[in-house]
């Protein structure tokens, strides 16, 4: 079902259902039951399987709803159910004796045939850009380097190639979605490739692959979500790592706009050309979300664990991170985008005994901003800015750096 078809749909058979209450002498209620809102904003956003569950629970608790019959009757037929459309259909003529206008909506369907009429969409968007990178190669802030402790400590001066290197690059990404089913089961694949002016041997290149599955738990919405990656590094497999994720929506009353999401996170990162780097994370976050019209904000805060084997350096790890987004629409031709992350990791014991014999305390924000500027209803032309600043008490691993980078974004939706 198309999207304003389904938004047309909800409209109409609201009215219906208001219609047939009123005729069969029902009481009008000043607001729906909760699992009537919920087919309803089913329905606008064409998750056909969780708007027929919703319906059925609001036949449950009102087996007399003439709106919940309706509305269940039309789902029916539009996923194909010919019998069970034709079943719940009668049991309204006989039970309701529907006025002309919903007698016409039943032949309408009827006549037209009950078939499958889902319709599966394919999201595609792909970004050509062009970058400089002030520190391709997270090339260390301090030229300096203390090995040691005490009356033992020696001041080492790093190799040209460990210090900041700048370039240019080329940037192509692409994010493909496709819906799965009625019910809000969605795939998507991530593509992107960077490749240096110079430093080819920093060029990366990833991919994604992973699935979305929307469900309840009583009454709390919930999205599971899996992933699974790989990312090369100068043409050479770096990493691969796989994630299962869970969102919890609570059913809570919070203002106009605002949702509240609880979300956790399993994670394993494998690196094959890297010894005892292999690692599992947990992830626990609570994530504020506003949205308006013109307006789109979201904070979140949570906690991180990450778990290496006894060999690792550093041992396991432990930290916090947390985020703002802002989306801002601007003007007919503009739209902002403003984002702040921070991460914070504690290391367990020292980071290698004898040389460094520090626990790693790593602090790394990001600051993002974008300006978007539509050319046409599927083009756009993407400008952004970020920094990153990435402190640590062992100074060969801090950096900073800034990127800048103008695209031109093509989507199909």
């Amino acid at each position: 079902m198309t999207p304003w078809r389904a938004l047309l749909l909800c409209l109409a058979l609201a009215q219906a259902g208001s219609a047939l209450a009123q005729e069969a002498n029902q009481p009008v209620q000043t607001a729906q039951p909760d699992p009537y809102l919920d087919a309803m904003r089913a329905i606008s956003d064409g998750r056909i399987d969780q708007a027929e569950d919703a319906l059925k629970r609001m036949m449950e608790q009102e087996p007399q709803h003439a709106g919940a019959w309706l509305d269940l009757a039309v789902i029916q037929c539009e996923l194909g159910h010919t019998r069970e459309a034709e079943r719940l259909f009668k049991i309204i003529e006989e039970r309701y004796a529907p006025p002309p206008g919903i007698v016409e909506v039943i032949n309408s369907q009827r006549n037209g045939g009950c078939r499958n009429r889902v319709v599966v969409h394919d999201k595609l968007s792909v970004l050509l850009g062009r970058g400089y990178d002030t520190n391709v190669n997270q090339g260390a802030s301090s030229p300096y380097f203390a090995l040691g402790s005490g009356a033992n400590t020696q001041v080492l001066d790093l190799l040209p190639q460990y210090l900041p290197q700048h370039d240019q690059y080329t940037l192509l990404s692409a994010n493909y979605v496709r819906d799965l089913d009625a019910r809000g089961d969605t795939a998507f694949l991530q593509f992107q490739a960077r490749e240096n002016d110079k430093l080819t041997h920093y060029d990366t290149a990833s991919l994604l692959v992973g699935w979305d599955s929307p469900w309840r738990i009583g009454t709390w919405n919930t999205h599971t979500t899996g992933t699974a990656g790989l990312l090369t590094l100068g043409g050479r497999e770096y990493q691969r790592q796989v994630q299962l994720q869970e969102r919890l929506t609570p059913p809570l009353h919070l203002p106009d706009h605002f949702q509240l999401n609880l979300l956790g996170a399993l994670s394993y990162v494998e690196y094959p050309t890297l010894v005892n780097f292999n690692a599992a994370t947990d992830e626990l976050d609570a994530q504020l979300q506003y949205q308006t019209q013109n307006t789109a904000a979201q904070l979140t805060v949570g906690a991180l664990f990450d778990h290496g084997n006894a060999a690792r350096l550093g041992g396991d790890r432990h930290g916090w991170q947390a985020g703002i987004m802002l989306n801002s629409h601007l003007g007919e031709r503009l739209n902002s985008e403003l984002g702040w992350t921070w991460q914070r990791w504690d290391g367990e014991s020292s980071y290698s005994p004898g040389l460094i014999e520090q626990k790693r305390k790593q602090d790394t924000q990001t600051f993002r901003a974008g300006l978007i500027m539509p050319l046409r209803r599927d083009l756009a032309v993407e400008l952004e800015w970020r920094r990153i600043l990435n402190d640590e008490n062992i100074s060969l691993f801090e950096y900073h750096g800034q990127l800048l980078q103008l695209s031109l974004k093509w989507q199909n939706f």
